[in-house]
């Protein structure tokens, strides 16, 4: 049950659009994989995963084999790649849920030839390879001939893909790209024909065209948030409300928060709204983010406390500043918004750790969704 007024809302109509524009914008690239790993970068993992397949996604990208397992028993039957590392269990979990799994050293493919064999079936491996990373993957020729010797030993594995990941796609320079992109080649050579071969995600994908391959891998880009200026015009699908519980004035020289860290130069209005670091809106925010009220932007006053956080509302019109009125925290309010990159720069991050930052006592609500 939910009493307050603070949510995350999740636009599926933006999110079906996004993947319509991506899918278009990668033509002929035969393939795009929908990444909704962590939840779907926050919106959902079950929501978005459906809503990008009904608009042209034909894979799903996750980081963990639980992620899998969640599409599967909201019976998503779509072909799946588990991006990261799994130990016995996960491997087990990735074959029984008919996962593809990334695999990079003979270790991982006998504990997936293991599970299968155990369940009575086969498992499918996408090869991961680090052209420079520096995460998992095999790095040289001789690391990758191990693994094809393992895969000899291991009848129930089948190697039906390959795929490598860009370190500093979106950056100034494009050498180590293409670094990347000759490492990859190299070892391609020395992997069989017909497998489905991805190495470019959001950034990459219109970055370097000779780099899609088989298929794109869309993450960010799919959730509105561009990457590099050549991608499309997306549109955000994610915004965080919340609402004014109490307006009181404050006499200059008053202080406001943990630490009096804002100490008022003149009479003040000053809303409280019911949200904090315990619902993800981080402390590192204290002192520089700002949030719409009636369409005005209103600076966050002190330090953002656990459960509230305090702003100026001195020049919001008395009818939006009201007990009960709206304020938008991450999105577009009147003819104003506070995009995810904004918030980022305030906290000192990035932008996909905006878009994750609501705990779990924050609700997510659907619109758009298809009946």
């Amino acid at each position: 049950m939910q009493y307050r007024g603070t949510y995350i809302q999740v636009d599926l109509r933006a999110i079906a659009a996004n993947t319509t524009k991506l899918k278009q914008a990668i033509a002929p690239t035969p393939h795009m994989m929908a990444v909704v790993k962590a939840n779907a970068y926050g919106h959902g993992l079950e929501h978005v995963a459906k809503t990008a397949l009904k608009s042209g996604a034909d894979w799903l990208g996750v980081a963990i084999p639980e992620e899998g397992e969640r599409l599967r028993q909201a019976g998503v039957e779509a072909p799946i790649l588990v991006l990261g590392a799994v130990n016995a269990r996960g491997a087990e979990a990735s074959v029984r849920n008919r996962l593809t799994q990334a695999a990079f050293d003979p270790e991982r493919v006998m504990l997936l030839e293991d599970a299968a064999k155990r369940l009575g079936t086969d498992a499918q491996i996408h090869l991961k390879c680090d052209t420079g990373m520096g995460r998992i993957g095999v790095r040289t020729e001789e690391e990758l001939k191990a693994v094809l010797d393992a895969l000899e030993q291991c009848p129930h594995v089948k190697l039906t893909g390959a795929f490598t990941h860009f370190a500093d796609a979106d950056g100034e320079s494009e050498a180590y790209s293409r670094q990347q992109i000759s490492a990859f080649d190299r070892l391609l050579n020395m992997l069989p024909p017909g497998i489905l071969v991805h190495a470019s995600a959001s950034a990459a994908g219109f970055r370097f065209p000779e780099a899609r391959f088989d298929m794109v891998r869309e993450g960010i880009s799919l959730y509105g948030c561009a990457t590099v200026p050549s991608a499309p015009k997306l549109t955000p699908a994610l915004s965080w409300h919340t609402e004014i519980v109490y307006v009181k004035e404050i006499p200059a020289g008053a202080c406001v928060s943990y630490g009096c860290t804002f100490q008022a130069t003149h009479p003040m209005l000053v809303a409280t709204l019911p949200v904090g670091y315990g619902d993800g809106y981080h402390r590192a925010l204290s002192g520089k983010a700002q949030v719409l009220i009636g369409g005005r932007r209103c600076p966050v006053l002190g330090r953002v406390c656990m459960d509230q956080i305090m702003v100026d509302v001195t020049d919001v019109p008395q009818a939006d500043r009201a007990l009960g009125a709206s304020a938008v925290l991450l999105g577009r309010q009147g003819n104003d918004e506070i995009t995810a990159e904004e918030m980022a720069g305030w906290a000192g991050t990035i932008s996909y750790e905006m878009l994750l930052a609501a705990t779990a006592r924050v609700p997510i609500v659907y619109v758009g969704e298809e009946k």
